[in-house]
């Protein structure tokens, strides 16, 4: 499992009553049923997307792992959702799943980069320089990041998440290690990570700032405009970042910049029970035999 681990950076996210990780060749979603026992699906990463050499390419791969991730997010989370109640037919995709993709994604613009210009705008009257007025929109934005991520994380359901999302990390912590993916090794691991997707939108927030600083104070449609399509910029290098930071996590300048979203995981992470841990090793396990041409077990 070290070798594997070597060569490939696994992840993926928590879902309801569960974890979704992603390999090289096939992604498993492992869910705790309500009759208590685990279930686990695993389809291969097949497309056009994933032979492509763009996904090789800097700065052009962080976009299109940012379209997977959101595709692969949604498909899991309303999968893990139906198995979680108990639904007899699970559907994995179909127009509700796309709906919910494309409903997730405009509510993200709208909340995290259409709304800080709405609210600045109200000030600009009173705001004479376009830099300080860019920058206080950047600030109004890392605000309400933060605040919608510490407000959630009262939310009973939201804190399960964000334990399977500990248990995620625990579980890819200690393949990394090189250590059995057993209950008993996992759960003595932390359940921060470098590559945890709270600190690419952590960066995503605080990188937009100095992206938006320079941009001046154009008709407003224009600055509308301008925060949407740099999105996929920023994006993109947020993405390189959170790469080049996780490769070189042993230098001291890199762990300063790297602290705060290391912190921010306190807050979307949580302790996982042994069960959880359970649930986050199968999803791992199935992917790495996937990626190993070893036999794993069909559970679905």
């Amino acid at each position: 499992m070290q070798n594997e681990a070597e060569q490939y950076h696994y992840g993926g996210q928590a879902v309801i009553e569960g974890v979704m990780m992603r390999g090289r060749h096939s992604m498993a979603v492992a869910v705790r049923q309500p009759d208590g026992e685990v279930l686990v699906h695993c389809e291969p990463l097949k497309g056009r997307f994933y032979n492509s050499a763009l996904v090789r390419v800097p700065f052009l791969r962080g976009i299109g792992m940012l379209a997977d991730t959101l595709v692969l997010g949604i498909r899991t989370l309303l999968f893990s959702a139906d198995v979680a109640l108990g639904e007899e037919e699970v559907e994995f995709s179909g127009p509700i799943a796309w709906g919910s993709i494309a409903l997730s994604f405009v509510i993200a613009i709208g909340l995290f980069f259409v709304l800080p210009l709405v609210l600045v705008n109200l000030l600009d009257p009173y705001i004479a320089s376009a830099l300080v007025s860019n920058l206080v929109e950047g600030i109004i934005r890392l605000g309400l990041f933060l605040a919608y991520v510490w407000g959630i994380s009262f939310i009973p359901d939201i804190r399960r998440v964000f334990a399977y999302h500990g248990a995620e990390h625990k579980a890819v912590n200690a393949l990394e290690a090189g250590k059995d993916l057993t209950v008993a090794e996992v759960q003595t691991y932390t359940t921060a990570h470098t590559r945890c997707g709270t600190a690419f939108l952590l960066t995503v927030a605080v990188l937009s700032i100095f992206v938006f600083a320079f941009l001046g104070r154009p008709p407003l449609l224009i600055r509308y405009a301008s925060r949407i399509v740099l999105i996929p910029v920023i994006a993109s290098l947020s993405y390189e970042w959170l790469r080049f930071s996780a490769e070189h996590a042993d230098w001291r300048w890199v762990r300063w910049l790297m602290a705060p979203g290391l912190a921010l995981q306190r807050i979307t992470t949580r302790e996982p029970d042994d069960d959880m841990v359970e649930v986050a090793i199968a999803a791992l396990r199935r992917v790495v035999a996937e990626d190993s041409d070893k036999p794993a077990e069909n559970e679905r």
